[in-house]
């Protein structure tokens, strides 16, 4: 009778231990979110920067999911992704949005100016090129060589800017297509020489942290115009994780501040421009996490 007892005590405390851990990995994961990325110089600043503080000022730890952005909408549609701070409104994802904007929450911009657009050095005179108009000046395309230069062939921007060549007759120049770091190299190559040239880019990207440059005016619009970058959750996150919807719906960052994090984790790291980013704006960093000012 002891023994069994004994036994049945044993059993009972083998029990009570078992469901101890199964709440408290429970426990564990209501405190987990997943947030989805791409790996473009601005979305990994912003979320890196949004991981670190959610992890160290709101106690919810952070797992990150790269994946390409047509998976990312899907993921928060379905409710199997918490959240993405990297959705360009109002038309660069509108084909995503179009598809399942009614099934993910928007919690408005994370910066605002991005834009895509054709870049020219600033010491380049605006009397002479200040407008993808002026391209058609016969001198203008004889100090260009008939050239802009592109990025990764296929790229959103490069179709934006082979309809900009139609819209604006532009049949005289060449395209020239190139990775991000071959267009790069283009530009700093011209600016050492203080050569013309006209890139395809983007804001925000560091090379406005690193050069003196300018957009060229669209009047056509053929590029787009003006867009933000929003921060989406899936349905049901904020009554899982209210701080954590509150804290991403205050937190907006200017657009040169970005770029000068982005050009910093150029030098050095992500996880380093994100440490002198926080120490650097406290009282913006204490607002988004507490809503007090």
């Amino acid at each position: 009778m002891i023994k069994t007892l004994s036994r049945t005590l044993a059993a009972m405390a083998t029990a009570a231990t078992l469901a101890l851990a199964s709440t408290g990995a429970l426990a564990d994961a209501a405190k987990t979110i997943n947030i989805g990325w791409t790996a473009w110089s601005d979305a990994e600043a912003v979320t890196k920067l949004a991981k670190r503080l959610i992890e160290e000022r709101l106690d919810t730890k952070v797992e990150l999911t790269m994946a390409d952005i047509g998976v990312q909408y899907q993921g928060l549609a379905a409710g199997k992704m918490d959240a993405m701070l990297m959705s360009w409104q109002p038309l660069t994802h509108k084909p995503y949005l179009d598809k399942v904007g009614k099934d993910v929450v928007d919690l408005g911009p994370l910066y605002t100016r991005a834009r895509l657009g054709w870049v020219v050095p600033d010491y380049i005179p605006a009397g002479e090129l200040s407008s993808i108009e002026d391209l058609k000046k016969p001198e203008v395309q004889k100090k260009l060589g008939g050239h802009i230069q592109g990025i990764d062939p296929g790229s959103g921007l490069m179709q934006a800017s082979e309809k900009a060549l139609k819209t604006y007759g532009l049949d005289k120049y060449q395209l020239v297509s190139a990775s991000d770091a071959g267009m790069l190299a283009a530009l700093d190559r011209a600016m050492k020489r203080n050569e013309w040239i006209v890139v395809t880019s983007w804001s925000p990207h560091w090379m406005f942290a690193n050069w003196k440059l300018r957009y060229l005016d669209d009047p056509k619009g053929a590029l787009g115009g003006l867009e933000s970058v929003n921060a989406l959750v899936r349905k049901g996150f904020y009554q899982d994780h209210p701080e954590v919807y509150e804290f991403l719906n205050r937190m907006v960052i200017p657009i040169g501040d970005l770029e000068a994090m982005m050009h910093e984790a150029k030098q050095t790291s992500y996880e380093q421009a994100v440490d002198s980013y926080i120490k650097a704006n406290k009282t913006r960093i204490d607002y988004w996490v507490t809503g007090k000012l």
